[in-house]
């Protein structure tokens, strides 16, 4: 067999995926975690402007706009942007995914909305107010960086308020 590709896993290869497939892993995950809970989880077109996941109780009576952000190795933070630090609907949150190189379960770190814009807000001004390597003023930028280093968020699907009715 002349063309024969030889298949790598993550595990053999220790390699990451490309940024594309680790965004689609983490919804994918999402949406099945979700399910596993007894949740409704729809993936969202494309087109559908911040939202990768729709996610309601079994009667409807509870929704959640969920945008995911995957990452992958040992960090815990993730990229996202400055128009982040407006978004924050009550019933919008992220999941924060992070994909291990091994064949390790992922985490996820749910966090509303609210609480990632006031973070990466204050994050980025205590960036952009500490000098640079060679004390010169930092350049602004639209990066943001979610960290949650101290798992504050880890597993907290319960803030995604799922088994409340509404008022």
């Amino acid at each position: 067999m002349k063309n024969k590709v030889k298949l790598k896993n993550i595990e053999e290869s220790q390699e990451k995926i490309s940024t594309g497939l680790s965004g689609l892993a983490g919804e994918y995950f999402v949406a099945a975690e979700l399910s596993r809970k007894g949740y409704m989880a729809s993936i969202m077109l494309r087109n559908t402007k911040g939202i990768d996941i729709l996610a309601a109780n079994s009667t409807a009576t509870a929704t959640a706009a969920i945008q995911v952000k995957t990452n992958q190795g040992a960090q815990k933070s993730w990229i996202l942007n400055k128009k982040c630090e407006d978004f924050v609907e009550s019933n919008f949150f992220y999941v924060f995914v992070n994909l291990e190189t091994d064949s390790k379960y992922p985490d996820f770190h749910i966090v509303p909305a609210e609480i990632v814009a006031k973070f990466i807000r204050e994050d980025y001004q205590g960036w952009l107010d500490t000098p640079g390597k060679k004390g010169q003023k930092r350049n602004d930028t639209t990066m943001r960086k979610f960290h949650d280093r101290d798992n504050l968020y880890l597993g907290r699907w319960d803030l995604l308020l799922l088994d409340q009715n509404p008022i």
